[in-house]
C-alpha cells in the first residue's frame, strides 16, 4: 500500500464518504477507526493482510469468542471492500471463517390448537356480542387461513369480499399491484358470519371499510398489535427473547438495526423506498428509475412475444 497513506488517513476517507451517504456508522466507526491505528503502529505498510487482520479481530477483542471475533469481521468487511477498490492485492479472511456473526431465533409456527385458541380468546373480548371481538376474531382467522399481510386485511373493502365466489380482491398492495385471493369454503363461511354482525352495526356499502375501528376510520396496526399482545398475555404464551451478555453487542445490534431499517429496509409506506432515500430526496428519482426500467421491461417481453409469435 503506498506509504504516503496510512491506514488511518483511509479509512477517515473512508466513513466521511459512507457518512456523507448518510450512514451514522457510530460503532462500527470507532471499531475502524481502532482497527486502521493498529495496523499503523505495527507499522504495517503493504496492503491489507489476512495476517493484521485477524491480528486485530483476536488479539484485540476483549471477549475471546468466535462470535465475537465473527461480529468484528463483519465490522471491517465494508472497508476492506474499499480497500479493495483502491488496492487489489488487499487480502481479508474467507466469510464464515469464525461461524456466523448474528444469531437468529427460529420463527415460531402457530399449531392449528394455538390458532383456535387464539381466536377463541378474541371472541371472548369485551363487549359479549358487539363488532369487536367479532372483528379481531376474523381478522386473525383470516390472516392465519390465507398468509395476507396485516395491512392487506385491515385495507379490505367490504366490496372486495366475493362470498359467491369465494375470492378476495387485495388492492394496490406492493408495487401498487393487486390480486385475487381464494378462500377455502370455511373461510367464506366465517367471513360470512362476520358479515351478519358487520351489517348490525353500520353501512356495508362496497366501498365502507371491511374491518372498521370503533370511529369507523381504518383500524391502526398498533391496536391490532396490542390486542394480539393481550390474548398471548391471557394464553399464558411467553416470547423466547435474546439475552445480550457481553458489553457493548446490544448497542451494535441496535446500531446494526437501525442501519438496516433505515438504509436498506424498503418500505410500503414510502412507496418502497428507504427512509433515507426518502429523507435525503433520492425518492422521486428512484422511482422514476423504476418506471422506466418497467416500461423498458414490458416493451422487452412484447418484442420477443412478436419475435416468437411471428
Amino acid at each position: 500500500m503506498n506509504a504516503a497513506r496510512t491506514m488511518l488517513s483511509l479509512a477517515e476517507d473512508y466513513l466521511a464518504e459512507r457518512r456523507a451517504l448518510g450512514f451514522d456508522l457510530r460503532i462500527p466507526g470507532d471499531q475502524i477507526t481502532a482497527f486502521a491505528r493498529f495496523v499503523d503502529a505495527a507499522d504495517h505498510t503493504e496492503p491489507l493482510t489476512t495476517r493484521i487482520t485477524l491480528d486485530w479481530v483476536q488479539g484485540q477483542a476483549k471477549y475471546a469468542k468466535p462470535l465475537s471475533w465473527a461480529r468484528r469481521l463483519d465490522v471491517l468487511r465494508p472497508f476492506e471492500r474499499y480497500l479493495a477498490r483502491l488496492d487489489p492485492a488487499t487480502e481479508f479472511p474467507q466469510a464464515a471463517i469464525f461461524g456466523l456473526s448474528h444469531r437468529r431465533l427460529a420463527p415460531h409456527i402457530y399449531s392449528q390448537q394455538e390458532i383456535c385458541d387464539l381466536l377463541a380468546a378474541a371472541r371472548r373480548l369485551a363487549p359479549h356480542g358487539g363488532l369487536r371481538p367479532a372483528t379481531y376474531e376474523t381478522i386473525f382467522g383470516l390472516i392465519a387461513a390465507t398468509g395476507l399481510r396485516l395491512s392487506e386485511a385491515l385495507h379490505l373493502r367490504c366490496g372486495d369480499v366475493d362470498l359467491d365466489q369465494g375470492v378476495l380482491t387485495i388492492r394496490n398492495t406492493k408495487f401498487r399491484k393487486s390480486r385475487h385471493v381464494p378462500v377455502h369454503p370455511t373461510v367464506a363461511a366465517a367471513l360470512n358470519r362476520y358479515m351478519a354482525v358487520r351489517a348490525r352495526h353500520g353501512a356495508t356499502d362496497r366501498d365502507t371499510l371491511l374491518f372498521p375501528s370503533s370511529s369507523g376510520e381504518l383500524l391502526p396496526k398498533r391496536t391490532i398489535h396490542g390486542v394480539f399482545q393481550q390474548l398471548r398475555g391471557e394464553l399464558g404464551w411467553t416470547a423466547l427473547l435474546e439475552n445480550y451478555f457481553l458489553p457493548g453487542d446490544l448497542e451494535a445490534h441496535i446500531e446494526a438495526f437501525v442501519e438496516h431499517y433505515n438504509h436498506q429496509r424498503y418500505h410500503e409506506s414510502l412507496a418502497n423506498v428507504t427512509p433515507a432515500d426518502a429523507y435525503f430526496g433520492r425518492a422521486p428519482a428512484i422511482i422514476k428509475l423504476r418506471e422506466r426500467i418497467k416500461r423498458q421491461t414490458i416493451e422487452h417481453r412484447r418484442l420477443q412475444h412478436r419475435k416468437f409469435a411471428a
